[in-house]
């Protein structure tokens, strides 16, 4: 797909990855829908690709709320006219063991909240947006691209249970998708980052980055810029569906 002129929907699409791809899509001389929960950040993000000759319109909605998800790709659509790509990109992080012992007693536990509170936003929200941009690429009849952001972790990572499960459900999802929406002309794609360079990485103390590169034989962080090359790819790739991108460095957690 030529992406010039067209609507790309960028869930979580205010800064850090999201960002780094509604910024390649501009470029691209996509128009741009950037939805998040903050609007200072969405209007911060809007200021930023103003520099692009595109347009770009922001929308606060919560992912995990079905009520919101409607509204917003009803106003999308009313907006723009239609939507040719989604990328779901939204997501939270909420680590933690899935018990704590000492001394033979268990101290502590992953509660319930904390595990729901991953899956809200990371596997219902892409279900929920997914679902919405699939009927209204359906209803418009001019095909369409769903990119869904997983993770390397998706293989299981310690302290990380309620991430690694979405992230599990995420590429199971992915793959559904392409086989059913496949004869509307939708294609479905997921990419799997493994740690990226972010304001929080660049936060981390300087040991746990330097075990984190130590890890990687690319010897290095990714960078945001790189993961919105592999949206590209998948955007432009009209054979490529139903599989998911691990862009990791070869990390294997």
């Amino acid at each position: 797909m030529d992406i010039n002129n067209k609507t790309v929907v960028i869930t979580g699409g205010a800064q850090g990855l999201g960002l780094a791809m509604a910024t390649e899509m501009a470029k691209q001389g996509a128009n741009l829908a950037l939805i998040d929960m903050q609007e200072d950040v969405l209007a911060e993000a809007k200021s930023e690709l103003a520099q692009f000759n595109t347009e770009v319109k922001t929308y606060v909605a919560n992912v995990s709320q079905e009520s919101d998800v409607e509204n917003v790709f009803n106003a999308i659509v009313n907006d723009f006219g239609g939507i040719s790509v989604l990328i779901n990109n939204a997501g939270i992080l909420r680590d933690g063991l899935l018990l704590k012992a000492k001394d033979g007693q268990v101290i502590d536990k992953m509660s319930l909240s904390q595990f729901q509170s991953v899956i809200d936003v990371n596997l219902t929200g892409v279900f929920l947006c997914g679902r919405e941009a699939a009927v209204k690429m359906v209803e418009a009849g001019n095909g369409g691209v769903i990119i869904n952001m997983s993770s390397v972790a998706r293989a299981g990572n310690m302290g990380q249970t309620n991430y690694s499960a979405a992230k599990s459900g995420v590429v199971a999802m992915t793959t559904s998708w392409a086989k059913e929406l496949g004869r509307f002309g939708i294609r479905v794609g997921a990419i799997a980052p493994g740690v990226i360079r972010t304001k929080m990485t660049d936060a981390m103390k300087p040991e746990a980055k330097e075990r984190l590169v130590k890890m990687k034989p690319v010897g290095r962080l990714g960078e945001a810029q790189e993961i919105a090359h592999t949206a590209k790819y998948i955007i432009e790739n009209d054979f490529f569906t139903g599989r998911v991108v691990e862009i990791d460095g070869g990390i294997r957690l």
